[in-house]
């Protein structure tokens, strides 16, 4: 396949054709690197213990442990991968969160699964890039969205899709009383040039408006937002992070794009549809997961029953072992 690519012809063919042979590179080379890293680390990891039986060593006990860490986490990031089934699953994702009933508790709760998903996304090695960001009234996040680019981001995000509950003692009650809080988390497949997404200009309705939120001083005194409208759909999108307002509205049609094909998906598989979050309640009895700080601790997915009693690492981005869950019994 690499070879096709430096013939002469290649380049005279049409785009569609050259970005699908090159998105299939770069998927199996990046398989062919996770195997070469697993045998070399399991190489390493046979040598230490044979010089740990001549001699046993601290520190060397400690490099094999370290390697063994090493190993168990990218095994089980290539077990994930073998897991995924969707056509979509290889893409890049764009990600939404905004907070449910709860008002400032739930503000400040978006911010925490904000914080989580940043941690997961630079343990994985992918790419982020905020795309919009609107601060709460009092403290916390009103809504954001961001990108995440890398091997199969959507396949391991799509199981993150839903109602997020938080269950904790409030540091904005000051009778220290115990409140229940509410998020909702979105993931669509970035959509590139390959897939065509059919968007009438009388079909939407672009309004731009003064950033809101951090970006110095250009950002919030020139009406460089975009928030586009489709009609006919009801859904709203909108980016403020860049200083150009072209660029914003390039990054907002790229939002829409993404959320009228994960509309369209749905539409043609209605009987398959297991995570279509618009439809629940961002309250009490439609969450996904639930996250306990008090009055004991705990992390547990409804729809897999897979817990874990360190609630302070999950919220530090270990969100694998529920993906691979989710992934293993097809909830998402």
């Amino acid at each position: 396949m690499e070879t096709s690519t430096a013939q002469d012809g290649f380049w005279n063919l049409p785009l569609s054709e050259r970005t699908v042979l090159l998105k299939d590179i770069s998927r199996l080379t990046g398989h062919i690197e996770s195997w070469q890293l697993l045998d070399s680390l399991h190489n390493d990891l046979k040598a230490a213990a044979e010089l740990y039986r001549e001699e046993e060593d601290a520190e060397l006990l400690k490099e094999i442990i370290d390697t063994c860490e090493k190993l168990d986490k990218n095994l089980d990031s290539l077990e994930i991968t073998s897991l995924f089934n969707g056509e979509a699953d290889d893409r890049n994702a764009i990600v939404s969160i905004h907070p449910g009933a709860g008002g400032t508790e739930s503000a400040d709760w978006t911010t925490m699964l904000y914080d989580m998903y940043r941690k997961w996304i630079s343990e994985e090695k992918f790419k982020f890039q905020l795309l919009d960001y609107l601060p709460g009234d009092e403290a916390g996040i009103k809504s954001v969205t961001f990108s995440v680019s890398g091997p199969y981001a959507y396949g391991k995000l799509k199981a993150e899709i839903g109602v997020h509950r938080l269950v904790r003692i409030s540091p904005f009650d000051s009778q220290k009383r115990r409140h229940t809080s509410f998020a909702s988390v979105f993931v669509y497949a970035e959509i590139d040039e390959e897939i065509e997404v059919e968007i009438l200009s009388d079909d939407i309705r672009v309004d731009t408006f003064r950033a809101s939120g951090a970006g110095g001083q250009h950002v919030n005194t020139t009406d460089s937002a975009v928030r586009i409208t489709h009609i006919p759909s009801g859904i709203v999108v909108q980016c403020q992070n860049e200083r150009s307002q072209h660029k914003n509205k390039a990054t907002a049609m790229k939002m829409l794009k993404a959320q009228l094909f994960d509309l369209q998906q749905k539409e043609l598989n209605k009987e398959k549809d297991l995570q279509n979050s618009k439809k629940q309640e961002n309250a009490w009895g439609s969450q996904i997961r639930s996250y306990i700080l008090h009055p004991y601790q705990l992390v547990k997915d409804h729809r897999t029953n897979w817990e874990s009693g360190n609630t302070q690492a999950v919220l530090n981005g270990e969100l694998n072992d529920f993906i691979k869950a989710a992934l293993s019994q097809k909830v998402c």
